[in-house]
């Protein structure tokens, strides 16, 4: 008796399990979604194509880790909570946003969709339809700003002309071109401090007003060759297309047919700030 009930046991336990239990490595994988992860992986890896494969998907992993640890379990302190996620997917939209150079147009515009995406899962549905919050927006144009290199006040310009107030709902079309414009306008600056370094004879000194003035006009004038807030990117191609022969006649021009002795000068920090206000001025507010 004894034996057939132990029996009858044994055969009820192995109709069940097979269904959870993976006969094969191949079970295991696909019962794990090994499968959909590296994938996902590779294709962002692709998309991005970093220099560094390895550290690449690293830290891929480690932020999916990180997303399914912080992941919550329940209970405490809802605000606090809302917070803690907030920064969290800050951080992740960041990092998605960051995978691939805005000169690669359809990953970068994938990855903004991807952040946007994130951004929408953190309260903005249950406020309604119409886009992410006005507040997480501009904190994540602040975010890319810094990650950037630009200082706080060379960004407050640019959030100034492009942010939404903090209750607005910022559909996909308005958050894209925000992103877009602080890309830009992070290479722009690098830009611009290369223009510098051109004109500065010695790294320790300032730079000569005139020769810093006649390469601000030249890049004045490539830049009003685009048209205003079509594209922001075309306006870091006009200043990247400034030809060394017209720089070097503008400069020539500046300096006068004696070669020109040290006057005025201009440091670096005006020359950028100078710079910046020629490309701000092309953009128009978004309110």
């Amino acid at each position: 008796m004894a034996d057939k009930r132990r029996s009858g046991v044994s055969t009820g336990m192995s109709d069940s399990k097979p269904t959870t239990k993976a006969e094969t490595d191949e079970d295991f994988l696909s019962q794990a979604g090994v499968g959909v992860l590296l994938r996902g992986a590779l294709l962002k890896l692709v998309e991005a194509r970093s220099e560094d494969p390895i550290g690449f998907l690293a830290e891929h992993f480690s932020n999916l880790a990180s997303e399914t640890e912080n992941s919550p379990v329940g209970g405490g302190d809802g605000e606090h909570h809302s917070n803690v996620l907030e920064q969290q997917q800050l951080s992740r939209a960041l990092w998605h946003i960051g995978l691939a150079h805005h000169s690669q147009r359809s990953a970068f515009n994938s990855n903004t969709r991807v952040a946007y995406d994130l951004l929408m899962q953190n309260g903005s549905r249950r406020h309604g339809a119409g886009g992410v919050k006005g507040r997480v927006y501009t904190e994540l144009l602040r975010g890319l700003c810094s990650e950037g290199g630009l200082s706080v006040t060379a960004s407050a310009p640019l959030l100034q002309r492009i942010r939404c107030h903090d209750h607005e709902a910022v559909p996909f079309e308005l958050f894209r071109q925000g992103v877009l414009t602080c890309a830009v306008f992070t290479d722009y600056i690098r830009k611009s401090q290369c223009l510098y370094a051109a004109v500065s004879s010695c790294p320790e000194r300032a730079a000569d007003r005139a020769l810093c003035q006649a390469v601000l006009g030249t890049l004045q004038e490539a830049l009003e060759t685009t048209s205003a807030w079509t594209d922001v990117a075309r306006y870091l191609e006009a200043s990247v297309k400034i030809s060394p022969c017209k720089l070097a006649q503008a400069m020539a021009e500046a300096q006068g047919p004696d070669g020109g002795g040290m006057g005025p000068t201009m440091d670096a920090q005006e020359f950028e700030d100078s710079a910046a206000k020629l490309f701000l001025a092309r953009l128009e507010p978004v309110r």
